[in-house]
């Protein structure tokens, strides 16, 4: 793998990092034929109902180095359980930091949306030609990274630390 200009070894306990919606779509079916989900399922940790749900995958405390890979102090994703403080109350490791997730959901308002840092960061982008990404990445601020929060972009594009963590229940 290549990282700003460097090659590196794979690292297999981290996510795939520069992979476009297609790509994340075609890994997952080849590793699991199925439909793919509408949305990141479990983000928000168990209880996902509108009166339990959390602000990120641990709970409502805000995000710190040991949630979660956010910040751009690392430069690149994070090993799956380095940041053991941010697991869901399922166990679920890394649904925040380290890439940006690509969803199948198109990029459009719902009942009860709001805008968010501000109104045309998102609605003037709302149309069926956008994938929603979801969870933040290594690079992205701290503030901008809630269980809630849709990132957008075309799903041709690699180059926004868009990508995927493949996940099993052993």
């Amino acid at each position: 793998m290549r990282r700003f200009g460097h090659d590196l070894d794979l690292a297999p306990d981290e996510a795939v990092e520069h992979a476009c919606c297609h790509e994340a779509d075609a890994f997952a079916r080849w590793g699991r034929p199925a439909a793919p989900h509408r949305g990141r399922v479990g983000v928000r940790g168990l209880g996902c109902a509108r009166r339990h749900a959390r602000r990120f995958p641990w709970g409502d405390d805000d995000p710190t180095p040991s949630h979660a890979n956010l910040g751009g102090a690392r430069l690149g994703p994070a090993p799956v359980d380095a940041h053991p403080a941010g697991a869901s109350p399922a166990g679920v490791l890394g649904l925040i930091g380290d890439v940006w997730e690509w969803t199948a959901t198109t990029f459009t308002g719902y009942r009860g949306f709001e805008p968010f840092p501000y109104r045309e960061y998102s609605e003037v982008f709302f149309g069926d030609e956008y994938r929603v990404l979801r969870g933040g990445s290594w690079a992205t601020d701290p503030s901008a990274c809630r269980a809630t929060f849709r990132n957008w972009d075309y799903p041709i594009r690699r180059q926004i630390f868009s990508g995927f963590r493949c996940a099993r229940d052993d």
